[in-house]
Formats: C-alpha cells, sequence, structure tokens
C-alpha cells in the first residue's frame, strides 16, 4: 500500500516520505480499513516536527516516532474483519480517531489501509462525504468535551467562543446551538462570515474589537487559543459562569521547544479559572452516552456539519502540514486517499 512514512522528527518536507510499505497485519480485536480520507489537526504538526520534547515520552518515540507513519483520524471502508470483533463487516463505512489514549503520536492514518481497533470505529453518517466524516474526530471530541463535559451547557446560557473559526470552534459552535445556546464568535475578519454561516448569533473581530471590553457576561468561555489573561477574562464572565481552555502552542512560535510556549500559560489559567465557579448538573444525555456516537446524531439531524478549507492528496501532506502551520484555515484541511 501507498502510506506517508516519517524515520525521524523535523520539519515536513524533510522527513515524510510517500512510499510502497506492507499492509498492517490484522488483530483479533480490530478492523482492516479501506482509508479514503483522513485529516489534518495540530497534534500531528507537533509529532511531525518531534517537539515540545515532552511529547516523545509521552508515547511518540525518544529519538524518532514508534509508529512511522502520522496521522490519528480517517474515514473509510471496512474491508476485513478480525475474529473478535462484533460490530462491523466488511462493507461497512466508518469513521475514528484510531490513536489510543492522547493524541501526540503518530497513528498509521495518512495510507491506503489501517487496522483498527473496532472500540475506535464508529458507522459513518450516510448524509456526509467521507472527506466530511474524515474531519469529525479529533476536532469534534475536543470540541464537544469543551461545550457538554466541562461547560456543561444549558439551552438559553450565553457562550463566547474564542478562535470560533478553525478546526475545533466550528464544531464548537454548531455543538453550542445544537444545545440551545446563544453563540458569540470571536476570529479573524476573514473567518466572520463562515462563522455566522453555521449559526453564530454574534460574531467578533479580534483585530477591531476587543469581548473583554465590551460589558457582555457570559456563562460559557470557551478558550481554543489561550491568549488572553483570566484578569482580563474574569470581566466578561457570569458570576456562576465556566471558563474552559482548549489552549494552543502557535506551532512553536515561542521557540520553547521543550515544554511548549503556552503550557505555563494554560496550567496558570487552569489553576485560577475555577475559583469562585460553581459546577452545575451534567446533562443526562450528554453524560452517558458516548461523545461520537452523539456527535453522529447531531450530523445525521442536520445539527453539525463539518467545515472544510482545503483538502490535499495524500502526495501533499507535508504541503497540508505547512498549511496548517501558517494558521489561517477556515476549519478543517483533509486529505484524501
Amino acid at each position: 500500500m501507498k502510506a506517508i512514512v516519517q524515520r525521524r522528527y523535523g520539519r515536513p518536507e524533510n522527513v515524510l516520505e510517500l512510499r510502497d510499505i506492507a499492509k498492517p497485519d490484522l488483530g483479533d480485536d480490530q478492523v482492516l480499513v479501506r482509508v479514503h480520507a483522513a485529516s489534518m489537526h495540530p497534534d500531528v504538526w507537533h509529532v511531525v516536527n518531534g517537539w515540545p520534547y515532552a511529547l516523545r515520552l509521552m508515547g511518540s518515540g525518544l529519538l524518532k516516532p514508534r509508529q512511522s507513519v502520522p496521522g490519528t483520524d480517517i474515514a473509510g471502508r471496512v474491508e476485513a474483519v478480525g475474529k473478535k470483533t462484533t460490530r462491523f463487516q466488511p462493507g461497512d463505512e466508518v469513521f475514528g480517531e484510531i490513536v489510543k489514549g492522547h493524541q501526540w503520536k503518530n497513528a498509521g492514518a495518512y495510507a491506503e489501509y489501517a487496522a483498527v481497533r473496532e472500540s475506535a470505529l464508529a458507522l459513518k453518517p450516510e448524509n456526509i462525504t467521507f472527506e466530511q466524516a474524515a474531519a469529525v474526530p479529533t476536532s469534534g471530541l475536543i470540541a464537544f468535551q469543551g461545550i457538554h463535559r466541562d461547560g456543561q451547557v444549558q439551552p438559553g446560557q450565553n457562550v463566547l467562543i474564542n478562535g470560533a473559526g478553525g478546526a475545533v470552534g466550528t464544531f464548537a459552535v454548531q455543538i453550542a446551538k445544537a444545545a440551545g445556546a446563544h453563540v458569540t464568535a470571536v476570529d479573524g475578519t476573514d473567518k466572520l462570515d463562515m462563522l455566522q454561516s453555521i449559526g453564530a448569533d454574534l460574531v467578533i473581530d479580534y483585530t477591531k474589537d476587543d469581548f473583554t471590553q465590551d460589558g457582555e457576561r457570559y456563562d460559557l468561555i470557551l478558550d481554543i487559543p489561550g491568549n488572553r489573561s483570566f484578569d482580563d477574562l474574569k470581566r466578561v464572565l457570569g458570576d456562576d459562569g465556566r471558563y474552559v481552555i482548549i489552549g494552543h502552542d502557535n506551532y512553536g512560535a515561542s521557540g520553547n521547544r521543550l515544554f511548549g510556549g503556552t503550557i505555563g500559560r494554560v496550567l496558570k489559567l487552569q489553576l485560577f479559572a475555577p475559583f469562585g465557579r460553581r459546577p452545575r448538573d451534567r446533562d443526562a444525555t450528554t453524560a452517558t452516552e458516548e461523545p461520537l456516537a452523539v456527535l453522529t446524531q447531531l450530523i445525521e439531524a442536520g445539527q453539525i456539519m463539518p467545515v472544510i478549507d482545503k483538502t490535499f492528496p495524500l502526495s501533499e501532506v507535508a504541503q497540508a502540514i505547512r498549511y496548517l502551520e501558517a494558521g489561517n484555515a477556515k476549519g478543517k484541511i483533509v486529505i484524501a486517499i
């Protein structure tokens, strides 16, 4: 099969090659998926470049990646099943996040075939393409967790999403709207029309206006870039409000190769943000159902539609990573295989 292979850490154009390699062996609890599409997200950038160095100690591999084929999110068709699998059969169209544990490691998505634990997959919604399905797993699950598990959003609440125009943010806007919230989306000028098109009630151009100075109060602030101090944020966070930070390292712009430039600030925000904030009861449905299953239901109901900025062929994964690094993508970047 054809696959993108990474033998060492470094700039994508220097360390990634399109090669012919053997198909993966199929375990008893796995399914073999003919991959039709995969997606790009910041964790892929980190593992290809190999920094912050701390990620190497978290399972990626000390001197080189343990898994040579990058990528974690796929959509495709089941070609074969292991002896102990029960949920899928050949011909099923599936999608999922195929990495086990944290996402800072390669998982084999950028290849024509992938052997995947059946527990990592779900049936692809019929109303979206393979490319759209591949865009969902990591970004959709992070957004779902921020809105429902950590944010515990309720109908009628006032929600602000900082950094709403990227991969996670476009899902978060739609998930919050599906939950019945009033959504304010903050991002740059070129992303505002798109954010309105996916349901944002109000958009704020951060290059022109400072949302921490507008006097509005929010029940939930979902902070994707983590680029504001909590002193600024608490001015607009309601007395019973919740602050949820995702944090973004800005692709090594700080130059801190050991831990990543934003980790210290993110930890500080996480430390101080919960003080004085009362937790709410979690919605029973979102607490008990598998998040990927809930995302599937929302997609099938037309309440979520993945936003794809650009699609690259498998041979241009390095170019896709550089496009991601530029930080201008509206929604997701997808790899067609």
